[in-house]
């Protein structure tokens, strides 16, 4: 129990999406079900954990408790190796906000990754949504809604939400990118005998090693973080399955991060009094930015990220060393 809140993502309060939300819970006129949908999971979590505390702790609630411990808050995540939502837990979710709540006037059930449902659990959850439980508000979070049946999509009303994630603060990560600034850099210079080319090879490989004991640590403190948070112990199944996303959900940040340090370092040089220099910076830039985007589709297949890194290094050291 704690009297703590859980709060809107400060860069969202105020527009439009939460604006309507908050009218709709102070008026009590709430739809049973929203589909919340984004390009970032923690920034729908966030949400949707904003909206279940208003739900749940009212000014007149006897014990307040955050939505990752509240009783009467359920939460369904894909599980396994396939991170797939199933039918077995889709009838465990059914069955728990079917009865009465235990300690607050309503029920709230969270669908984490709701593209994940298999068809037979997106068939069940589809006669749910026809027939809502009373007293239950069901929020479906994606990063990928077009991924659910459109029978399903139909049924809920749809909040899109522009991600409101921070930088990732990760130990080790604000010096990879200032040396992978400085690997640019040198890349630029042109220097092309044998020796400095073997630097830069080193230094590549050097930079897709870090990148993949950063991403571990980091998923390694999500994941302890998130376990702390929650009410009942994760099967193993369950475990796997949230590891997972949090894994994919920081490699995407991390990935926008380098698009963002690749820009930094480009913009500069896309210099006036220069106008070849620019355009070859500008073509090397859009370059750099495609096969980035093309890693990060790569990733999505399940590539393994030090293979996605390793190639788009290896695009970018022909890029901006040919330059």
């Amino acid at each position: 129990m704690t009297s703590a809140a859980a709060t809107w993502p400060p860069a969202l309060v105020g527009t439009p999406a939460v604006a309507v939300i908050e009218r709709a819970l102070e008026r009590q006129r709430l739809a049973h079900s929203l589909l919340l949908h984004g390009d970032d999971h923690d920034t729908l979590v966030a949400i949707a954990h904003a909206i279940a505390d208003r739900l749940l702790n009212g000014p007149d609630a006897a014990a307040k408790f955050l939505p990752e411990a509240h009783p009467d808050c359920f939460n369904l995540r894909p599980a396994g190796k396939m991170r797939q939502i199933s039918a077995e837990a889709m009838r465990g979710l059914i069955g728990k906000v079917q009865v009465s709540p235990a300690v607050a006037p309503r029920k709230v059930a969270i669908l984490h990754e709701a593209d994940r449902l298999n068809l037979a659990a997106a068939n069940i959850f589809l006669k749910t949504l026809e027939e809502p439980p009373p007293h239950t508000t069901l929020l479906l979070l994606t990063t990928r809604p077009y991924a659910l049946l459109p029978t399903i999509r139909s049924r809920v009303l749809h909040f899109r939400f522009p991600a409101a994630a921070t930088l990732v603060t990760a130990a080790g990560w604000p010096a990879w990118l200032d040396d992978y600034g400085a690997w640019l850099g040198r890349l630029a210079d042109n220097v092309s005998d044998k020796r400095a080319a073997t630097g830069h090879v080193l230094s590549l490989y050097g930079l897709v090693a870090r990148f993949g004991k950063i991403l571990d640590d980091a998923t390694g403190t999500a994941l302890a973080a998130q376990k702390e948070k929650l009410s009942t112990e994760l099967g193993e199944d369950e475990q796997v399955a949230l590891e997972t996303g949090l894994a994919n959900g920081l490699r995407a940040r991390l990935l926008a991060e380098i698009e963002t340090a690749t820009s930094a370092f480009a913009l500069p040089r896309l210099s006036a009094d220069n106008p070849e220099r620019g355009r070859g910076t500008s073509r090397s830039l859009t370059a750099a930015v495609e096969n980035l985007e093309h890693a990060a589709g790569l990733l999505r297949l399940n590539l393994n990220e030090s293979a996605a890194l390793e190639e788009f290094l290896l695009t970018s050291l022909r890029l901006w060393a040919k330059r």
